[in-house]
């Protein structure tokens, strides 16, 4: 019940997210969400890709250093109060939230996704599931 994440550690200087984004481009790999976070020396580029085997290769290949992270990815309904809900139910069930991202995709234009990492996935995925909110799976995110 998870999405396999990879997280790039760049430099924090200018041109690095483009290089990096630039390897991926020339070998076809596609992001389907992204998120960039920084410190004064180096950013940690999370991203979720549509072949996580092929992405990590160019970027091992290209020298970067980075790793692959479980993570829950959650359809949600679009509407006013539809994250609430996910987060009340993962408040309930005692999960904390470390961070979330969210991005669009596919032709469900009645939901929303967002990336969670979680501190007990498996505890959130079941709290999840049991209040009837669907979970994406890894091959559902490839062919968005």
């Amino acid at each position: 019940m998870s999405i396999k994440q990879i997280s790039v550690f760049l430099e924090n200087k200018p041109g690095a997210l483009y290089a990096m984004t630039g390897v991926l481009a020339q070998n076809r790999i596609d992001m389907r969400a992204m998120n960039v976070a920084e410190a004064s020396d180096f950013g940690i580029v999370r991203f979720i890709a549509d072949d996580v085997y092929k992405a990590t290769t160019v970027l091992k290949d290209a020298g970067y250093v980075h790793s692959i992270t479980p993570v829950l990815g959650v359809a949600i309904p679009d509407v006013p109060g539809g994250l609430n809900k996910v987060l009340q139910v993962l408040t309930d069930a005692q999960v904390n939230v470390e961070y979330m991202y969210a991005f669009l995709g596919g032709k469900d234009v009645d939901h929303a996704y967002m990336i969670f990492r979680v501190a007990d996935q498996e505890k959130a995925a079941s709290a999840l599931s049991a209040r009837g909110i669907r979970l994406v799976e890894q091959d559902e995110i490839e062919n968005l």
